[in-house]
């Protein structure tokens, strides 16, 4: 038996131990699920991946336009099914819709949502019928969007917005919907939703880059929606324990962030094989030059895993799942053979257990698309 593959099955059986004791959760809110909820929305256990060799010139770091604007057209018509783009946008969006756009820009400058990515997701939103006026790219953190400077990528009045204008305020965030728990017997024990989840906007396109991470194992999907549209989250780590297991589904599950998420765009045309979320050394970065496109935000970052464990394999790192006290030391920064918590990378399974998508391989439909 392989080494990843004994690994994996090891902590198959972890993850079920440590489904039997988690933390007691107390979810608050006073909105109901829709009947079709975003996640896993219309097409469950469906991704679309879309390759493209010339998306990004990996000397420069420079991304084709172009090459963007027709990996999205693909992957959306193949999603949908739909005879063109437009269509495609149209079977998600109407005219009368406010759309978040949930960007990441932990590991600004070197990998984030990029700006040619988001900018055309932009364009078509308003090419679906859209005012620039109701579309909003937003981030936990303004300084980390400052980074990137989306607002030189799109069309005036589109809105650039981060939650806490400054560290730890909690102004940006809705006091009557909110995940509580006590994880290691913290002051505040509350994580609240982003008002601008429950108070304006009717739907979100998710953002996600392609990336490992140091607690939960990988950063996709799940992560940068249930992470970045919450306050207090960053307690959920002590020493080398995290509570990603469970904490990233359970706040993906809350009423109405669940409902309202109706589609998850991966930006993996870079990514992070190592010290993520941030990029803390150049080696680390990689270039999948990939999009995924799905409603399911379980299914592609199954397909994650597999794209974080193969370059990491090449690399001649442990592995995400490598659940090893000897792995845990300084260095993480600088060394991928060593780890600063213990992974979890099973929170996606996890999540997949709590409704929110398919995480068995064999039922995850992927069609390839090569651009």
């Amino acid at each position: 038996m392989e080494r990843r593959t004994f690994l994996t099955l090891a902590a198959s059986s972890a993850l079920a131990k440590a489904s039997s004791d988690l933390p007691k959760y107390r979810t608050v809110s006073r909105f109901q699920p829709a009947a079709t909820p975003g996640m896993p929305g219309k097409y469950p256990g469906a991704v679309v991946r879309v390759r493209a060799a010339k998306s990004i010139d990996t000397t420069t770091g420079k991304i084709d336009q172009q090459v963007v604007r027709e990996m999205m057209a693909q992957g959306m018509r193949g999603l949908t099914g739909a005879p063109d783009a437009r269509e495609a946008w149209r079977s998600f969006f109407s005219p009368s819709d406010v759309v978040g756009i949930k960007v990441n820009c932990s590991g600004a400058p070197g990998v984030m949502s990029s700006p040619e990515v988001v900018a055309e997701i932009v364009r078509n939103l308003m090419d679906a019928g859209l005012p620039a006026k109701q579309i909003w790219i937003y981030e936990r953190f303004p300084d980390q969007m400052d980074e990137v400077r989306y607002d030189r990528y799109v069309p005036s009045g589109v809105n650039v917005d981060g939650i806490e204008k400054s560290r730890g305020s909690i102004s940006g965030y809705d006091p009557a919907t909110y995940v509580e728990v006590d994880f290691f017997g913290e002051d505040d024990t509350r994580s609240m939703l982003a008002r601008h989840v429950s108070q304006r906007f009717t739907k979100i396109v998710n953002v996600p880059n392609m990336k490992d991470h140091g607690a939960s194992g990988v950063t996709g999907c799940l992560k940068n929606i249930a992470y970045g549209n919450f306050s207090n989250v960053a307690r959920s780590h002590q020493n080398s324990k995290t509570n990603t297991l469970s904490f990233i589904g359970t706040l993906a599950m809350v009423e109405p962030l669940r409902s309202k998420t109706v589609l998850q765009i991966m930006d993996g045309l870079r990514g992070v094989w190592h010290g993520g979320p941030f990029v803390h050394q150049p080696r680390f970065r990689f270039y999948p030059k990939q999009m995924m496109f799905g409603t399911d935000p379980v299914a592609i970052d199954r397909l994650l895993l597999d794209v974080i464990e193969e370059k990491r394999k090449q690399e001649h790192a442990i592995s995400v799942w490598n659940r090893s006290s000897q792995t845990l030391h300084n260095g993480f920064e600088h060394d991928p053979n060593a780890n600063n918590f213990v992974r979890e990378p099973g929170h996606i399974e996890f999540a997949g257990g709590l409704g929110l998508g398919t995480y068995d391989i064999r039922k995850i439909k992927e069609k390839a698309i090569q651009v």
